[in-house]
């Protein structure tokens, strides 16, 4: 892809994705990711029914008559975004590839994020971390984001997202609010889990297609595994293999779900092909209602 088709794409996932974050998402973000704490802004004169707590009593005793200390929120948060680039998010049966709403979701976010003053970092990872973004603010620094996930090529093909966590909670030492973006093509990174969320906020996006869920009676198939390589001929026309299929799939999602509700992490689906407004629009006033 040249600089001018990059540039292109650039811009009009820009558009789409500016306009929906400021006319659906940034006042839902807004008011789930408020930011952690009181910061001081200025003093007042005392007013019937301030808080004597606020008092501030050095400068009640310059002037001789009461003070108080006013607080603003602090609103600077970092959101972390973490992009699983591994093999399998070339997969999409519909219009759309996984890479591709994978792309516009991040642009969302960071959108969304900038507008509520907060800083924005990337890890690109597969089954290693393929490239760390540092969080920062600013409309030319989401640009390059964009940028990145629509050229990006990875070196490895694997997902391990026990690595891409613990990378997080390395190279971000104060508490963010981390999306994990992924089709969790992966396994055995409930410790990697648990360990990230109690440090930073994490939430989980799962992105996936219909036809990974349900194989269409099409005779036979030879798939490809597009994280190991590897291919194999399957009989769709047998309920056998369907049943079987569709019994991992319940499994692995199961698999999730446990994992996501034991340790308090928040997960919205998304579908290629399909609008993912209304799943982080839920996730978001899920979060919401529990404040």
């Amino acid at each position: 892809m040249d600089a001018q088709e990059i540039f292109k794409k650039v811009r009009k996932i820009e558009i789409k994705t500016r306009g929906l974050s400021n006319q659906i998402f940034s006042g839902e973000y807004h008011s789930v990711f408020k930011g952690r704490g009181m910061a001081f802004s200025e003093v007042r004169e005392y007013q019937f029914g301030d808080d004597i707590r606020n008092i501030d009593w050095n400068v009640t005793a310059r002037f001789n008559h009461p003070f108080v200390k006013i607080f603003e929120e602090e609103r600077e948060l970092t959101v972390m975004l973490l992009i699983d680039v591994s093999g399998s998010n070339n997969f999409g049966t519909s219009d759309q590839l996984k890479q591709d709403i994978v792309t516009e979701i991040a642009a969302v976010l960071s959108f969304s994020a900038i507008q509520n003053n907060d800083k924005v970092g990337v890890i690109f990872f597969s089954d290693k971390v393929e490239k760390f973004i540092p969080p920062k603010k600013g409309t030319s620094h989401i640009l390059r984001i964009i940028r990145e996930l629509i050229d990006f090529k990875a070196e490895n093909k694997g997902t391990n997202i026990s690595e891409a966590l613990r990378y997080l909670s390395n190279a971000i030492k104060k508490k963010s609010t981390a999306f994990l973006i992924s089709d969790f093509m992966d396994s055995g990174f409930e410790k990697a889990i648990q360990i990230a969320n109690y440090k930073h906020d994490l939430i989980a996006i799962r992105v996936t297609d219909e036809r990974e869920t349900d194989i269409p009676n099409i005779g036979l198939v030879n798939m490809l595994d597009a994280e190991t390589g590897t291919t194999r001929w399957i009989d769709t026309s047998s309920s056998k293999v369907r049943n079987h299929y569709a019994n991992q799939v319940r499994s692995k999602r199961a698999y999730l779900d446990t994992i996501f509700g034991r340790y308090g992490v928040d997960m919205a689906k998304v579908y290629t092909g399909r609008d993912y407004v209304v799943p982080l629009m839920s996730l978001f006033k899920k979060r919401e209602s529990r404040k």
